[in-house]
């Protein structure tokens, strides 16, 4: 209740119905610091402790999103020659029409005076003048259909019916009976339904891995417990400054136009899995302004330890940097032990720092920080690599040149590789300790 009140010797707490617990000199010293829990009393608490392992985080992200029109797939349905509007077909806006169907008929008066004047020239059997007249037709916006019904019959025809060029839904329509047209006039806009647009709301800070071409699965709300897959068409190049996310168009297929704009949609973006050092996300302890687990020492010891967290996936987190492959940390009551070294003032073991058991350890086990890089050169004993930034200390994104101890460490890689290493800081220089080829590269 009051961790700066000590006293020389047992009995009640004088602030509270409690025995006091004795403090023992050997609980210093020059053992490594930390928390004592008896381990009857960790069993009771039910701690639980894990392995820090190397293992495979798959790629993976979820986000929601919205279904929208494929803008790409719109037709313009205009005039070619001025007129008179003699009949619609009660067509509305939101209309759903096949291709080829009638919008409106239109008297071209311009028009009978040009056949009455092609069927006079190709009577009087003149090639030549024939063939100028029917091109003075086509050039008048006359289709070719109604060319050649004119030859057939050998009478005008004036008058037209205007069709869509493709089938889907009528979203704008300005045509009524009675309107006089004038070239080049729209008449309606048509949007296709073959397929729709997912727009999905990415956060910024985890789009960088997304690409387009990329498969996506979406969940819709309206159609539960179905999959639909899809591709990524394209990252929008502007970013929402109210939200922090990215626009990912996602092109889906629209089988039988049951995907309609406006439907919610969960989306998620699968990928190859990468090598990682991982624990359970449960053992994360999140402050707010950095990330603890709890270390499991030896002769029942606990002590807090700063890390770097990456990728998040299913139950596993990524651990950039602040263990070791083979430490052993609480992955259940770790809260408790949390608090207890809050009341005692133990400081957490900091990113980059060691226990002097891992001190002790070969350099290869030592500390390790991760990123991402490509193979600018390799020699016998360096490699140049053109890395990303390493929070952990602080580095931007460089190319630099790093030892290699072990030339069997970059066996089997070559130059223009993406590759995830780890290195640490030696007085010899950064050195790398291991280096893996990204999957699916």
């Amino acid at each position: 209740m009051v961790p700066s009140q000590h006293f020389d010797k047992p009995g009640k707490s004088p602030f509270m119905d409690m025995q006091l617990v004795p403090k023992y000199a050997d609980e210093g010293g020059s053992e490594a610091p930390g928390v004592r829990i008896d381990p009857a009393t960790a069993q009771t608490l039910g701690l639980r402790t894990v392995v820090v392992r190397r293992g495979e985080l798959a790629s993976s992200l979820t986000a929601t999103g919205t279904i929208d029109f494929n803008q790409r797939d719109v037709a313009i349905v205009q005039t070619r020659a001025g007129g008179f509007v003699q009949r619609v077909y009660a067509r509305a806006p939101g209309d759903i029409i096949g291709a080829g169907a009638p919008l409106a008929d239109l008297l071209v008066p311009e028009w009978g005076g040009a056949q009455a004047e092609f069927l006079a020239v190709r009577r009087a059997g003149n090639a030549a003048l024939t063939q100028a007249a029917r091109q003075r037709l086509m050039l008048l916006g006359m289709p070719a259909g109604t060319i050649a019904s004119v030859e057939r019959t050998g009478r005008p025809h004036n008058v037209i019916t205007i069709s869509t060029p493709t089938g889907g839904v009528i979203k704008t329509l300005d045509v009524r009976a009675g309107m006089t047209m004038t070239a080049g006039q729209t008449l309606a806009e048509v949007n296709g339904l073959g397929t729709v647009w997912l727009n999905a709301a990415v956060p910024e800070a985890i789009a960088g891995p997304l690409k387009p071409g990329q498969t996506v699965q979406a969940t819709l709300a309206a159609f539960p417990g179905e999959t639909i897959s899809g591709r990524v068409a394209a990252i929008l190049p502007e970013t929402q400054a109210d939200s922090r996310t990215l626009t990912v168009r996602i092109e889906l297929p629209n089988r039988g136009g049951r995907l309609r704009p406006g439907m919610f949609a969960t989306v998620s973006f699968g990928g190859a899995t990468q090598p990682a050092l991982l624990v359970p996300s449960e053992a994360l302890i999140r402050t707010g302004k950095r990330t603890l687990v709890m270390l499991a020492l030896d002769k029942g010891r606990y002590r807090p330890a700063e890390v770097q967290t990456g990728r998040e996936s299913g139950d596993d987190t990524e651990i950039l940097a602040g263990l070791n492959e083979g430490e052993k940390i609480v992955a259940s009551g770790q809260f408790l032990i949390d608090s207890e070294a809050s009341l005692s003032g133990l400081q957490a073991r900091p990113i980059g720092g060691t226990t002097p058991a891992a001190a002790a350890k070969p350099a290869a086990t030592a500390a390790l920080y991760e990123t991402v890089g490509k193979i600018e050169q390799i020699t016998a004993n360096t490699v140049t690599l053109s890395h990303e930034p390493v929070p952990a200390i602080g580095w931007p994104a460089m190319t630099m040149t790093f030892q290699l101890p072990d030339p069997k460490i970059a066996r089997g890689l070559k130059t223009g590789d993406r590759v995830r290493f780890g290195f640490d800081q030696p007085p010899a220089g950064p050195t790398v300790r291991r280096m893996a080829k990204v999957a699916g590269q």
